[in-house]
């Protein structure tokens, strides 16, 4: 696979080690003879060690066979997370630190979740593109507020902190965009 083809969720082989990316940042030549360079962020999967890697867009890039499973978030316990796969109901358990990205948009029942899986190792999980979360804790909602731009910070039921509309409450629920954590609209 070519650099210039990469995106958040794969698994490289990078060095004989399973890095799974975070964030994928791409940084456009300066001049004409200069070529697209594409910094690769992400963890070891087995030591969880953080990994950065440059690639040019041309260059090839290993990457690692995996399938996807849906699975269901069960429960949060000192050892970390524990899924189940919905079609075997085997039980996989993700340490906290895995999921460092990930936890503050799992919530009971969530649907459309992927777990990554490789020669029976859970690499990761994918989450959807947007979760519905409960606003905890914001300032009371405006009667006089208008639908303009105006925004506030919303703490949700998982601790994670959004800007929303000055005019919703807390109880109402909201969707979030899991890749940029923004408020997207009421669920």
């Amino acid at each position: 696979m070519k650099a210039s083809e990469l995106k958040k969720g794969l698994v490289l082989d990078v060095d004989g080690r399973m890095v799974a990316i975070k964030h994928l940042e791409v940084q456009s030549p300066s001049s004409r003879s200069g070529s697209t360079l594409y910094k690769v962020r992400g963890h070891d999967i087995l030591t969880r060690q953080k990994v950065e890697a440059r690639y040019k867009g041309d260059e090839n890039v290993q990457t690692v066979e995996f399938s996807r499973r849906p699975v269901q978030f069960l429960y949060r316990d000192v050892d970390g997370c524990t899924f189940m796969d919905k079609e075997n109901y085997e039980q996989y358990t993700l340490a906290a630190e895995a999921l460092e990205d990930e936890l503050k948009y799992l919530s009971d029942n969530l649907d459309g979740v992927l777990a990554m899986i490789s020669d029976d190792t859970v690499l990761g999980i994918e989450l959807p593109a947007t979760v519905t979360l409960e606003i905890h804790d914001t300032a009371p909602g405006m009667k006089t507020a208008s639908s303009s731009a105006r925004t506030k910070p919303a703490t949700l039921s998982t601790g994670l902190v959004v800007q929303v509309p000055e005019y919703l409450a807390p109880g109402e629920t909201i969707k979030v965009n899991t890749g940029t954590g923004e408020y997207v609209s009421r669920a």
